[in-house]
């Protein structure tokens, strides 16, 4: 069994700054692509940022330039660095894994639960 656990999320004023982390656990042989999407009320959940295994990176153009994805593969951890942040980036924001388990079972994409960020004054 596979678990992404996130955290680091709440309430920041505008302008404000958080930083999100998920660790990914359990029986996990690879880890591909790693990436946090986010979905606002009413809309559908879309990609913030996305991470190879190589470390080559691609941005919401929302976000570009104020979000910063990295990973530490040892730890099997991804991070969102969040600045300047914005109302509208307000959303429950999720961690996805692309990973495989064992040798000989395919890849798959791994989902946390999810963690809310709210931008607020």
């Amino acid at each position: 069994q596979v678990q992404l656990v996130e955290s680091g999320g709440g309430l920041v004023q505008p302008g404000g700054s958080l930083r999100l982390s998920c660790a990914a656990s359990g029986r996990i042989f690879s880890t591909n692509a790693m990436g946090w999407y986010r979905q606002a009320p009413g809309k559908q959940r879309e990609l913030v940022a996305r991470i190879t295994s190589g470390g080559s990176t691609n941005y919401a153009d929302s976000v570009k330039g104020r979000f910063t994805i990295a990973r530490d593969n040892a730890k099997n951890t991804v991070y969102l660095q969040m600045n300047s942040l914005k109302p509208e980036d307000t959303a429950v924001y999720y961690c996805n894994g692309n990973l495989r388990q064992t040798y000989y079972t395919d890849s798959r994409d791994y989902w946390g639960q999810g963690t809310q960020v709210t931008v607020s004054s």
